[in-house]
């Protein structure tokens, strides 16, 4: 199998791992019972996962993703970096319905709904306020416009470049994020600033 590779996910795992310790510290103790679910929305290459899992074993990641490629990259990660508290990844496009997943404790998607149709960021929003548990919280990475203007011109070069790519993608307006989050019971709770003018919001349902 082929591990594919994201320079950006070298890049901007520590800090958002970072975030991630100080919302589950608890998940630093191997024998936390149960463990804490977290499920990744387009895990992509799958090193996201493997990395924070290591980092926190007493979360159980299940990593997800639509693409057959990313689905493989993601087990050869897995078999190369073990890590017990790492499931196996599903097949799982969040415009649809119904997920193979009935409940969790987190949600975590990365760099997704700026390189896809507005849809996906309906049904991730959709699909997070089935799955959640009371008081999940979902964490989503990635540029914004605030106010509708990019936050840096590298993000506004970067929303143009991707609206080149396809005219249904493209940065998206945090308050029509937020907005969206909150007709499916998922409240804005914090807003981190990140490097590369990236952010990452953590909603709680």
């Amino acid at each position: 199998m082929t591990r594919l590779d994201a320079p950006a996910t070298q890049r901007n795992r520590e800090p958002i791992l970072a975030i991630l310790r100080r919302w589950f510290s608890a998940a630093a103790d191997s024998a936390l019972t149960p463990p804490i679910s977290v499920l990744e929305i387009a895990s992509g290459t799958g090193q996201h996962a493997v990395h924070f899992a290591q980092a926190l074993p007493g979360l159980r990641w299940q990593p997800s993703d639509p693409d057959p490629s990313h689905l493989a990259s993601i087990e050869a990660w897995r078999s190369a970096a073990p890590a017990a508290n790492v499931a196996a990844p599903i097949r799982l496009d969040v415009r649809d319905v119904a997920w193979p997943i009935d409940r969790v404790d987190a949600v975590f998607n990365a760099n997704m709904i700026h390189i896809a149709p507005w849809s996906a960021a309906e049904g991730l929003f959709a699909g997070a306020g089935r799955v959640l548990a009371g008081g999940g919280l979902l964490f989503l990475y990635g540029p914004f416009h605030v106010g509708g203007r990019p936050t840096a011109e590298s993000n506004a070069a970067f929303d143009a470049d991707l609206q080149r790519r396809n005219p249904e993608w493209g940065l998206r307006d945090r308050e029509r994020v937020v907005a969206l989050a909150a007709s499916h019971a998922l409240r804005l709770i914090e807003i981190n600033e990140m490097p590369a003018n990236n952010q990452l919001l953590v909603f709680q349902k």
